[in-house]
């Protein structure tokens, strides 16, 4: 399960200490699952992921912060199964399930500061199917703001891995269609007979990319860092091939993805350098906690009962 180490200019644990929170995320999934499976094998009915006591009271105070921001939609809570998993498959499914929420919060609060989150990524499919699909190894930067000369600038996606950086350009809001790359500045997306106008993903790629080295270079770090455009559910048709630039199709995506889920390389030290460094660049945007609801210890809160 990828680790999210920042969402938009959410205040995230990742950026407050970038080596202490990767591992403990590893460990603490790796003993949840353990305990979890424990108890499947065991035949107990009602199998989920709990709150720690503590932290189910800070909610209910953290419910009545809230009220000052009362446009926010709360999510939907997530039920607990009640019935035993039939299948090994299914129960890593709802662990998964379970974890995704404990996820969003490691990256919309700290242990005294908090972000309102956008309710949207509660229900995100795109975000949850990277989290849940990639490894551990992976840190994802989902639509990060970068704070660059006092200015914000919007970045794509980011995947940060033990041996490169790729910047991922989604086109998955179509479905079905032929989009035809023909030059850099537009493409075309073709379904039914009927052809309309996009603007080329070129230009947002290159500027995720130009403000990534530009940050990297500041410390002299190096890393090879690649752009892909990404689509599972279209066909592309390259009349020409953007330059430096992977397209991937939905015949070429499983092999791309497989490709991403073989990197079996564990978390490298200057691998988080380099998030840690990105991280420093990134806009926050959070409120402090009132002090009845502060956490004293959120590592806990995964599982524990």
């Amino acid at each position: 399960m990828a680790q999210l180490i920042k969402l938009r200019d959410y205040i995230s644990r990742y950026e407050l200490d970038i080596y202490r929170y990767p591992s403990q995320f590893i460990r603490l999934k790796r003993e949840k699952w353990d305990k979890l499976y424990q108890t499947w094998q065991g035949g107990i009915d009602d199998i989920h992921i709990e709150d720690a006591p503590e932290e189910s009271k800070s909610k209910s105070l953290l419910s009545k912060f809230k009220l000052f921001n009362r446009k926010e939609k709360e999510p939907e809570p997530i039920k607990p199964i009640n019935k035993l998993p039939e299948s090994e498959s299914d129960l890593r499914v709802h662990f998964l399930e379970q974890l995704y929420p404990f996820q969003l919060k490691w990256a919309t609060s700290s242990l005294s500061y908090v972000s309102y989150m956008d309710q949207k990524y509660t229900y995100d499919r795109q975000l949850k199917y990277f989290l849940q699909r990639f490894p551990d190894n992976y840190l994802i930067m989902y639509y990060p703001i970068f704070n660059i000369k006092k200015a914000p600038v919007d970045g794509e996606i980011i995947l940060i891995s033990p041996v490169d950086i790729d910047i991922i350009y989604l086109l998955d809001d179509y479905s079905d269609t032929n989009i035809i790359i023909s030059d850099e500045r537009t493409w075309t997306i073709e379904k039914g007979g009927q052809q309309s106008k996009i603007i080329s993903p070129v230009h947002s790629l290159k500027r995720t990319e130009q403000v990534i080295k530009s940050i990297l270079n500041q410390k002299e770090l190096t890393y090879n860092v690649r752009k892909t455009v990404l689509t599972q559910k279209n066909n592309i048709v390259l009349n020409q091939a953007p330059y430096n630039i992977d397209v991937i199709g939905k015949f070429e995506y499983e092999k791309w993805f497989n490709s991403k889920r073989e990197l079996t390389s564990p978390l490298k030290s200057h691998q988080l350098k380099i998030a840690n460094q990105l991280l420093d660049f990134c806009t926050t945007s959070s409120v402090k906690r009132p002090e009845w609801v502060e956490e004293k210890d959120e590592f806990r809160t995964v599982g524990e009962e």
